[in-house]
């Protein structure tokens, strides 16, 4: 769902073959090839694969070596991990396990599509957020997670700059999926509804269609590097928006002292 799909949805448009796994089922898989199938894009093979099993990658692995030759295109798009509603939600094991999840990924397929196929993927894309600078509630161990992400993508573009391998990482803020609500409550999506505005929110598309132009050989010169999607908003996304909206936002005019 959400940016995955969009993702696998952008490529498959253009005619690439597109593999999509996951860990448990929440989405309709006939309704997933129902929407390739809308923009003419070639099938997806639907996988189903915990990013955090050895077993399950190297099962993965040896599905992809049966119906392909290579793999170009690697986007990393696991996000795991314990919300966290007090301190006393902190362990080590928690923080850990959001590691191995969020960020390890983008290293470990990496390896395994190697060790499979005797090349790397040309482009490599992790997706992180902008909740690594700035707060977001319960996020603690996402937002861990996603820096040592961003910090590998530097190194892995460094020791793969000789094997001719483009290493990147999206950024996205306020991402308008089912993932918000999930990950934050009902509640604060409703919040986010009202304060935010879909006018200040990201759609899926757009996310993916960086991650398409990262990937389509036009920015070949891009590796090592943190772009952020977000049309700006973060920049303005503050009190003094909230104050230059307020009416239209209902929050009334300003006490008169």
């Amino acid at each position: 769902m959400g940016i995955g799909l969009a993702c696998a949805l952008a490529f498959g448009a253009r005619g690439a073959k597109c593999v999509l796994t996951y860990k448990w089922g929440t989405a309709d898989e006939d309704a997933v090839r129902q929407r390739f199938a809308a923009c003419q894009a070639p099938p997806p093979d639907i996988v189903r694969a915990d990013a955090g099993n050895g077993p399950d990658t190297a099962a993965l692995m040896q599905h992809l070596k049966s119906s392909t030759d290579s793999v170009g295109i690697f986007i990393s798009n696991v996000s795991a991990a314990l919300v966290v509603g007090e301190l006393q939600d902190y362990s080590f094991k928690a923080l850990s396990r959001s590691i191995e999840y969020s960020a390890w990924p983008m290293y470990e397929y990496t390896a395994q599509l190697h060790a499979t196929f005797g090349s790397y993927p040309k482009y490599v894309i992790g997706v992180s957020s902008t909740g690594v600078d700035s707060y977001s509630r319960g996020y603690d161990f996402m937002a861990a997670s996603k820096a040592v992400m961003e910090t590998l993508c530097r190194y892995l573009s460094y020791r793969l700059e000789g094997e001719g391998v483009r290493v990147n990482v999206v950024r996205t803020c306020n991402v308008r999926t089912l993932a918000l609500e999930d990950t934050f409550g009902r509640e604060f999506a409703e919040f986010a509804a009202r304060f935010i505005g879909p006018e200040h929110s990201i759609a899926p598309e757009e996310v993916a269609g960086v991650i398409l132009a990262l990937a389509s050989g036009l920015l070949d010169g891009v590796s090592g590097q943190i772009i952020t999607v977000d049309r700006g908003i973060t920049f303005f996304d503050n009190i003094l928006r909230l104050y230059d909206e307020r009416e239209r936002l209902g929050l009334g005019r300003e006490r008169q002292v």
